[in-house]
């Protein structure tokens, strides 16, 4: 058996596109498209890199992206005002600020002063909050991108065992909650779960989110489950691969992420709709 690939770059690009046409039903209407604030301090390559694509994703949907480029030695505090100024701004529908920050800034400091009505990035304690309570509001995109392919599999998820491998608030934590409100039974694992391969060899969806490559092995995958890698690391040949080991786990699971062109198209394109959604407008 070789697993059928879930396309996040196709299904990301779908979604890009049938935003791009309710923008312009807007902007006939005479309503402004929604706006994305996104900033960026320091000269992170990766960082830059992503908020590059971000501000390519905005122009392809018709959100206006307002972009703040800071020196790395901005202050915490210089970083607040922002924050404050852009929360207080009616032209304003999301605003990202992009991780990770300067080791002199408290990140945490900085996400709780984000409006969670603004929160696009589903980082703030009151999102996270409503998503814990099955009442979800701004969800964070990562986990949210997946779920969107986890429907493109047609499979019913109710009753599935799923193993999440990684804990962190980013990825791992809200991944668990949206598979419990999918009814999912669901373990996370982390660096201090025993017998991690017999926890993964019992899992129906295996979500790899622990930055390590070919960390998963492939023949821990369950045959005919579901993977869905997280991980986009840089080998010492330059070569990118995922936490799952993918050419083993193909043969054995029915769907399987790409790495590249998977889950990071749809985190991506999730912002994108998180940003509609603070907008106001129904998706």
């Amino acid at each position: 058996m070789s697993a059928r690939i879930l396309d996040g770059k196709a299904v990301a690009a779908r979604i890009i596109e049938q935003l791009a046409q309710q923008t312009e039903r807007l902007t006939q209407a005479g309503k402004r498209p929604p706006a994305l604030a996104v900033v960026l301090v320091g000269e992170d390559p990766a960082s830059a890199i992503y908020v590059r694509s971000k501000k390519q994703d905005c122009a392809k949907s018709g959100i206006r992206s307002i972009s703040h480029e800071l020196p790395a030695s901005t202050s915490q505090e210089a970083l607040l005002a922002l924050v404050h100024s852009l929360n207080a701004d009616p032209e304003v529908d999301g605003i990202l600020v992009q991780l990770p920050l300067p080791a002199h800034i408290d990140a945490d400091a900085i996400t709780a002063a984000i409006d969670p009505a603004k929160d696009v990035d589903g980082f703030h304690s009151y999102n996270i909050g409503r998503l814990a309570q099955k009442m979800p509001t701004l969800r964070p995109c990562t986990p949210k991108g997946m779920m969107t392919l986890l429907a493109e599999t047609g499979e019913n998820l109710v009753g599935k065992d799923a193993v999440v491998v990684g804990a962190s608030n980013i990825v791992g934590r809200p991944m668990a909650l949206e598979l419990l409100m999918a009814r999912c039974t669901v373990t996370i694992c982390h660096s201090a779960t025993h017998d991690l391969p017999a926890k993964v060899r019992g899992a129906d969806i295996v979500v790899a989110a622990v930055g390590r490559p070919q960390f998963v092995k492939g023949d821990w995958i369950k045959p005919g489950a579901i993977v869905l890698d997280v991980g986009i690391n840089r080998l010492d040949d330059d070569r990118i691969t995922g936490d799952i080991e993918y050419e083993v786990a193909r043969e054995r699971a029915s769907w399987i992420t790409p790495v590249p062109g998977g889950v990071g198209p749809m985190t991506r394109a999730s912002l994108m709709e998180n940003t509609f959604i603070a907008a106001g407008h129904t998706l």
